[in-house]
């Protein structure tokens, strides 16, 4: 196979690639979504934490709350839950421990035609996903029993911040645990205060984990092929970004890592929950399993000294949201990095950031793209122009080249050697064709990451039918529009002379328009926008081609 139908080939099996992606973002199963759990809890839909907090030290099995008792881990247990509601969140948390058991985005629906929100979080039979946090309290076993000062907290419409504490007595030590949530915001701290009324001094230590099951992303689908990255991360000065996936902890690869601030992650597709511990101190980041086989990724802080009648407070901010960078950033340093564009991200994130800034200007993420789409055309215009100059000297000299390919026909060597001196007396690039869309396939993949990862375009409308720009036209209209100015560009090319190429080209618009089909609607719109503009650029410049008398004068080749 020559090289110029190999590149022919090259967007072919990039569009297959995508289309695998695509395939399996649409066709997926996914766990079905949870309701939230009532305030009082019994039965299955809730199971209360089964084991400890542990963390891998010597020995491996010290626990942070200690082991919780084996007559209140049984599933089918009668558990008390603790109802927060704010303008962004709806939580329940367990008082057993202080673990947040279900967290459900109101400003997130679960699809498009439904007014239900999107679970993040909860501990069901169709999906084990919770954030734990607790002390490794020294001479404490057990962890520890809350009481709450309500069962049912709400944000006001007037107030911008709400805290909820519960509170317990071990040992001699006084335990305010205290959760605290700002409006508009999915960041919550999470902090133990301690008052240590014993007449010895005593050890303590946060630990925050986030332990999940291996059920499948409920806003992804189920893995045959490529799609969203759906496991742990871990950030580190060392590392800013490191993923850990489930396979990896279950078989425990992951060391155990000291670092100076940094995070701890579970991402999915569009929303991730992390800890971010005091960017200040040193704290053990490690990964595990726990005894119902649950994913664990999890951090430790240091252990602290409470003296007698001494006090102290330790805690970390907790993130379970959407992943929207500009709120992470405000999280931690590299929070942002869990929205993951891929191996392009070096063209996928300045893209988002102009596409971000356009946005602010108009308010709609499908005008966003079209102009987006025409300032990524600006830039790449003199490559464009260049290779379309290329392609209309050769749409005008094609009867030359054709009499040159029946004159030398029999003699493939003197023909090519005969066609290339064609080519560079008359200034034509044979790959002309193809370069314009091997130039955009770069940029075609980074916006299909971009967009396939970007929570700020899930269910964002447009106009008309087109209500959700990251999923496909539902009526396929755009990818039709995209089939046909492939066309009406095909029209403005040279026939290529090799018939086999020829019949390539022809099928190309079926073929896009195929693998278009089930493309997410913002990206099938770039390409239509580029497309038009193309086939501007290129009628203009065939007609300046066409109409000038210099090129092709005088040139006649004798047998």
């Amino acid at each position: 196979m020559d090289v110029k139908r190999l590149l022919l080939l090259i967007p072919l099996a990039v569009l297959a690639y995508l289309l695998v992606v695509q395939w399996n973002q649409d066709y997926g199963q996914a766990a079905p979504e949870p309701d939230a759990p009532a305030i009082t809890q019994t039965g299955d839909a809730v199971a209360p934490s089964e084991d400890g907090l542990a963390v891998p030290a010597a020995p491996r099995a010290e626990a942070i709350d200690g082991e919780m008792p084996e007559a209140t881990t049984e599933r089918g247990s009668s558990r008390e839950l603790i109802a927060v509601i704010t303008d962004v969140l709806d939580l329940r948390i367990d008082p057993q421990g202080g673990d947040i058991v279900y967290a459900a985005l109101p400003q997130h629906r679960l699809s498009l035609d439904s007014e239900r929100p999107f679970v993040l979080l909860s501990d069901s039979q169709g999906r084990s996903y919770v954030a734990k946090s607790g002390l490794q309290l020294e001479g404490h076993q057990g962890r520890i029993h809350f009481t709450p000062e309500e069962t049912e907290y709400r944000l006001a419409e007037d107030e911008d911040r709400l805290e909820v504490d519960m509170r317990a007595e071990v040992n001699g030590v006084e335990v305010i645990k205290r959760f605290t949530f700002e409006r508009d915001s999915y960041a919550v701290d999470v902090s133990y205060h301690l008052a240590n009324q014993g007449e010895t001094p005593i050890s303590a230590r946060f630990i925050g984990q986030l332990a999940r099951d291996n059920s499948p992303d409920p806003t992804s689908g189920v893995a045959m092929g490529m799609k969203s990255y759906l496991g742990a991360a871990f950030s580190t000065p060392e590392s800013r970004y490191e993923k850990v996936d489930f396979e990896d902890i279950q078989n425990g690869n992951f060391a155990n890592q000291d670092a100076q601030g940094g995070w701890v992650a579970i991402i999915q597709h569009y929303f991730v929950t992390a800890w971010a511990p005091d960017q200040e101190q040193q704290n053990l980041y490690y990964a595990t399993t726990d005894s119902r086989d649950r994913n664990v990724a999890a951090f430790a802080g240091p252990s602290q000294t409470l003296a007698s009648q001494g006090e102290a407070t330790l805690g970390a901010t907790l993130y379970l949201g959407p992943k929207v960078q500009e709120r992470m950033e405000a999280i931690a340093p590299n929070l942002e990095l869990t929205v993951d564009f891929g191996w392009l991200w070096f063209l996928a994130n300045p893209l988002f950031w102009l596409l971000d800034k356009i946005h602010d200007v108009l308010g709609n993420w499908g005008w966003s793209i079209v102009v987006l789409t025409l300032f990524v055309k600006l830039v790449m215009w003199p490559l464009s122009a260049k290779a379309y100059k290329s392609m209309a000297r050769m749409r005008k000299l094609g009867p030359e080249m054709q009499r040159l390919k029946e004159l030398y026909g029999d003699d493939r060597q003197k023909m090519s050697q005969e066609m290339m001196k064609f080519y560079q007396k008359e200034k034509i690039n044979p790959l002309g064709g193809c370069l314009p869309i091997l130039v955009q396939m770069p940029v075609f993949i980074a916006l299909y990451w971009m967009l396939l990862e970007s929570v700020e375009l899930r269910h964002a409308p447009f106009m008309f039918w087109i209500q959700d720009l990251s999923m496909k036209d539902p009526f396929f209209i755009l990818p039709i529009l995209m089939g046909a100015s492939m066309f009406v560009q095909q029209m403005l090319n040279p026939a290529p002379p090799d018939p086999m190429q020829a019949k390539i080209m022809k099928m190309l618009p079926i073929v896009f328009t195929f693998f278009f089909l089930w493309f997410p609607a913002g990206l099938v719109i770039y390409w239509v926008v580029n497309n038009i503009t193309s086939i501007a650029q290129q009628y203009v410049i065939t007609r300046k081609i066409e109409n000038d008398p210099s090129i092709g004068k005088g040139m006649k080749t004798k047998g």
